[in-house]
């Protein structure tokens, strides 16, 4: 049975339908990417699954049994956790004290603060457990965002947008560390992102949502990144133009970023047009 089977989950919030009968199904030992545009209902889709939001139809199966799934306390204890895209920590706590936040029965701190050494070295995600997080940067509380959800060691992960605040190198060590735990643990990791070179490069299933529906279902190694833009908007676009919105990045022979080839070369004005705005 595969770790998560979703059928014709819908959730409204008033006349707004955020996820509209939507199916997805994710396997152990795979990465499944969730790609679409901000309102596309990822998000939505992701937080009935972590118990953080009831859907009002549809049902949800882990490893073949039915699961009503009322909160996150319920969802830890089928193995599933969640990488919040928007922090959820204490400001005036350290690092390890976050991190054991929501801990049941007496605390070893020394314990903790090993195990979040442990994962920060695995994942290559180095924090100072003594740190207080209102002192850390946006990029490093990520991080704590991160560890505070391995640390609880669930076997299916959700991150939502977990690379937004990440340099590129850190955002290369994780995805690293996420393939080795799921190839080697049999874990199923979901990916949500709008980044098309995110998803083709991180990801092995695909799944396009738009306007709250799954509008395509993808092997990642058979599609690219025009594909991707178009299910995501439902028209054809000029990776030229738009490449920054959609998280193109495309490396030519020197090393150096550039577009896509591709794209129309009329679809980026001239260098010598006038600004359109300056700050």
């Amino acid at each position: 049975a595969p770790a998560v089977d979703i059928r014709g989950i819908t959730k409204r919030f008033g006349p707004v339908t955020a996820c509209d009968g939507v199916d997805l199904t994710l396997r152990r030992g795979r990465i499944h990417g969730i790609l679409g545009e901000n309102g596309a209902g990822k998000s939505t889709l992701m937080k009935m699954l972590i118990g953080l939001v009831l859907p009002d139809e549809g049902s949800i199966c882990i490893d073949g049994v039915p699961q009503q799934i009322h909160s996150p306390l319920a969802a830890a204890s089928l193995g599933i956790g969640m990488v919040h895209q928007h922090f959820s920590l204490v400001d005036a706590l350290t690092v390890w004290e976050n991190v054991a936040l929501g801990e049941a029965g007496r605390l070893n701190p020394a314990s903790i603060r090993n195990r979040i050494g442990e994962i920060a070295d695995h994942y290559g995600l180095i924090i100072d457990p003594d740190a207080r997080v209102g002192n850390l940067t946006a990029g490093l509380r990520q991080r704590v965002e991160i560890i505070k959800c391995l640390r609880r060691d669930p076997s299916i992960l959700i991150f939502d947008e977990p690379t937004s605040v990440l340099t590129p190198e850190e955002s290369v060590q994780l995805f690293s560390s996420l393939r080795q735990v799921v190839t080697e643990e049999g874990r199923a990791v979901v990916l949500v992102s709008h980044k098309l070179d995110e998803v083709l490069h991180a990801t092995d299933d695909i799944s396009i949502m738009r306007q709250g529906k799954v509008v395509d279902r993808l092997l990642a190694g058979d599609t690219d990144a025009p594909t991707l833009a178009r299910g995501m908007v439902g028209r054809d676009v000029s990776l030229r133009s738009e490449s920054a919105a959609l998280g193109v990045l495309v490396i030519d022979e020197d090393g150096a970023k550039a577009l896509d080839s591709n794209a129309s070369p009329d679809a980026v004005p001239a260098v010598s047009s006038p600004p359109i705005l300056t700050i």
